[in-house]
């Protein structure tokens, strides 16, 4: 009855394609910006909204969150199978889909590197906040392993009380550092 969700990279020659369901999410640092290549599939969203409502579904505020049928704070995911049992509709169509969303861009010799990573680090970081916290373990001579683990460290709740639970939910990054416009690579991940 668990659920996750996912995003994909594939580079083919010098396109990048991103595919996600959930609010994992995918930034490029282009010329030292954050841009984003994927979007979070909250409940809230209008077009998710008009989706789980369509399909039987309801959307509630659960202490200022807003929640499919009261209960998950996201729209897409892989596995959540009660949340996808309705015979009349197509997968595409039910409360919760794993139908994701596809990114085409195409890499240019101002990319230097692509993070992937769940929400976990996304509920605490802003997508420039990770493009320049990665950038400076990269020029400090880190690995993208070295970077991701750094990344992971930062994002974690030193007492989560205080932050009232953001920091404690489950990360994972992985860097692909994109050299010579996205000819070679190296990346690295930490879960």
């Amino acid at each position: 009855q668990a659920g996750c969700t996912a995003v994909v990279a594939l580079l083919h020659e010098r396109e990048l394609f991103v595919a996600n369901a959930g609010d994992s999410r995918a930034v490029l640092c282009r010329a030292g910006a954050a841009v984003p290549l994927s979007e979070d599939h909250k409940p809230a969203s209008a077009r998710e909204r008009e989706r789980i409502v369509a399909a039987g579904g309801f959307l509630s505020d659960v202490a200022g969150v807003c929640r499919v049928n009261g209960n998950l704070n996201l729209s897409r995911a892989i596995g959540d199978h009660r949340y996808k049992g309705n015979a009349d509709l197509a997968p595409a169509a039910q409360i919760i889909t794993a139908e994701p969303d596809v990114e085409r861009v195409a890499i240019t010799a101002e990319d230097r590197f692509l993070v992937l990573a769940c929400d976990g680090v996304w509920d605490v970081m802003s997508n420039e906040e990770v493009v320049a916290f990665v950038a400076k373990q990269l020029d400090a001579g880190a690995s993208p392993t070295a970077a991701a683990s750094a990344l992971l460290d930062a994002c974690l709740a030193s007492d989560p009380r205080e932050t009232r639970g953001v920091g404690c939910d489950n990360q994972t990054a992985v860097i692909i550092v994109l050299k010579d416009g996205g000819a070679a690579l190296e990346g690295g991940g930490v879960v």
